[in-house]
């Protein structure tokens, strides 16, 4: 949903989705711009009826060309979609740009209470319960009424619709596909949100996600007297420095006193939901996930900051629940909606040898929609096509996760050793630091005030130095090893406080003779690049139950397990596996106070210092538990 500064509003008109596996050189067509829509599409702004009288402030592009019928390719977004007025063109973005000149009636609409549409805006409008009434409105019935309408007030359309959008757009796209109507054939919904307590956007785990959050409300829930003509303004920091300026801040309780002064309805809802209660399970979309008939392509990123837990999730659900209807997950080596702005080629220091965004819309999204929307018959899908980072490569799978992977696990071990054989006893079976809310460990090297995309691929050897970082490693591993699907963390545990975060990352440590970049501006040094590939933090207090939470007795062990998202990732030989612990990740995440309490009204007296301990004896173990692909499937 709440993309990074520097891409949030690109989504504007991002739409995407695609097939694909060899790796064959992309023949891209040419990128459709501004002057080009102008001299080919004929613009339009309709203000489209919902069943209870509400009216959608929709824009169309439609070709020129009245000689042929064209399929419908619809987006909708809580962004607005500038800019307004018929005799205005945007420079296109998205689907229009890079398939302009393939030929779709291209619709974006604002959804319900944003920007020109009337009626009232929800976040993440909760799906309305089977035997609602007829009258009853939901994302999934404005999305039937604007299909209904669209088909049968266009000219020159062939009754053929899709769909598909980037983050909040992909939340509408998905929605659209509950219950599809007949004429939407195809739907690509792209980092969906789909549970904002649980692992999307706002909180993983019940982990406050404090610098996305905080900016993305600070901005998007900004009222504006002419939504239609103005933009909203910029949060102004005063300070280049997140980590400075959210220490200051204190309790997330002074959020209000100081800068929204209440006036931002859906911070004022987190705050007030601080456990996953009613609000939030009626805003997760997986068990609504019924009677799709359309054919679905859920698409994401490995290095998506915001919406990882939403792609993978969808496509689970949507195995269970709907047996029949055409599916395929694609997962590339992406950050947030990446695939839609650049070639995809790179992210931050990591390289990934070819133009992967690129080769995703030219062989898998666009031959998707042309497919079901124009009769092509050029598309072989596979359940999952998926991008295999430290190799570089795009595989298929008929399932995912793949069958034949294999559960091993990874123990701690004395010494800061991680290795697959379970630990024997010895004299000191635990390691311990001290976590000192004041001094939180921080989650980037740069200095930001939001959540950059690059630290989910982000060198951590300055995290690995810290005293309240534990460290594990491998050896040098003798042959390559494959990791496919979900990691299971698995944690023995005490602390001396009443409550704690728990953060857990795993690493790919590079060899130290690993060469720099032969283009190399910032001057990085690879040689021993400790690259993040997957970290989840997990709130303890909800270690048992999401809905209600237990302090921890102090100095007592306790388990504590979580999933972190998928991974789908080779370490070469040579290389070493690493993981770290520890109970910070500041300002990415909120603050523990580390005393059991509704940490959003935390006082200052509740931030307390607390020693942490994991164990890793035979009795106690702490470990974590992938899935191995055998090596050559």
């Amino acid at each position: 949903m709440h993309l990074h500064s520097s891409c949030r509003y690109v989504t504007l008109f991002i739409l995407g989705l695609a097939l694909a596996p060899e790796p064959v050189a992309a023949d891209p067509l040419e990128p459709a711009g501004k002057e080009w829509l102008e001299a080919n599409y004929t613009k339009h702004e309709y203000r489209v009826p919902m069943r209870d009288g509400a009216r959608l402030f929709t824009a169309v592009y439609a070709p020129k060309e009245e000689d042929a019928r064209y399929p419908i390719w619809l987006l909708r977004t809580p962004y607005g979609i500038r800019p307004y007025g018929s005799d205005k063109y945007p420079d296109p973005h998205g689907a229009m740009h890079y398939y302009g000149r393939e030929k779709f009636i291209f619709v974006f609409q604002d959804v319900r209470g944003r920007n020109g549409s009337e009626g009232e805006f929800l976040h993440v409008r909760p799906i309305q319960p089977e035997r609602a009434p007829a009258a009853a409105t939901d994302e999934s019935t404005d999305a039937w009424d604007t299909i209904d309408w669209l088909v049968k007030n266009l000219p020159h359309n062939n009754g053929n619709v899709g769909m598909s959008g980037i983050s909040y757009p992909g939340f509408y796209a998905a929605c659209g596909a509950i219950n599809s109507h007949p004429a939407l054939k195809a739907v690509s919904p792209q980092a969906p949100i789909t549970d904002w307590f649980i692992g999307d956007d706002d909180h993983h785990n019940g982990v406050l996600f404090l610098a996305a959050a905080f900016g993305f409300y600070a901005h998007f829930e900004q009222k504006l007297d002419q939504p239609t003509r103005e933009d909203p303004k910029s949060f102004d920091y005063e300070t280049p420095d997140g980590y400075e300026f959210f220490l200051n801040l204190g309790s997330l309780a002074n959020v209000n006193e100081r800068y929204f002064k209440g006036k931002r309805p859906f911070w004022n809802d987190l705050m007030s939901h601080g456990v996953y209660d009613e609000f939030w399970r009626a805003r997760d979309l997986r068990p609504h996930l019924k009677n799709i008939r359309c054919a679905m392509l859920t698409v994401g990123g490995w290095h998506d900051a915001e919406d990882l837990f939403g792609p993978l999730q969808i496509h689970r659900q949507l195995a269970r629940q709907n047996s029949g209807a055409p599916r395929t997950l694609v997962m590339g080596p992406w950050s947030h909606g990446q695939w839609g702005g650049d070639d995809g080629a790179r992210l931050g220091q990591v390289n990934f040898r070819s133009k992967t965004a690129e080769y995703f819309r030219q062989h898998i999204e666009l031959p998707f929609f042309k497919h079901y929307l124009k009769g092509e018959t050029n598309l072989n899908l596979a359940d999952a096509i998926v991008f295999e980072t430290g190799t570089c490569q795009w595989r298929r799978f008929d399932a995912w996760p793949p069958a034949n992977a294999t559960a091993k696990t990874l123990f701690f071990q004395a010494d800061g050793r991680l290795a697959f054989d379970p630990p024997g006893e010895g004299e000191k079976t635990f390691d311990e630091y001290l976590s000192d809310p004041a001094k939180p460990v921080p989650y980037t090297a740069e200095t930001t005030t939001g959540m950059t995309r690059e630290y989910m691929v982000e060198d951590q050897r300055f995290a690995a130095s810290r005293p309240d970082v534990l460290v594990y490693k491998t050896e040098p591993l003798e042959a390559d090893l494959t990791l496919a699907g979900p990691i299971e963390v698995s944690l023995q545990v005490s602390t001396t406080g009443t409550d704690s975060d728990w953060v857990v990352k795993l690493i790919d440590v590079y060899p130290g003779d690993y060469p720099n970049p032969e283009n190399n501006p910032t001057g990085a040094q690879m040689g021993g690049y400790q690259q993040l590939l997957r970290g989840e933090p997990m709130r303890g207090k909800f270690r048992e139950s999401y809905e209600h939470p237990l302090p921890f007795e102090p100095g007592k062990v306790t388990p504590v397990h979580w999933t972190m998202p998928d991974v789908f990732h080779t370490f070469r030989r040579g290389h070493r596996i690493m993981v770290q612990v520890q109970s910070s990740w500041f300002p990415l995440t909120d603050r523990n106070p580390q005393t059991f309490c509704d940490i959003y009204h935390a006082r200052p007296e509740d931030f307390r210092k607390a020693t942490q301990r994991v164990y890793r004896s035979a009795k106690a173990p702490s470990a974590l538990q992938v899935r191995v692909l055998p090596a050559g499937k």
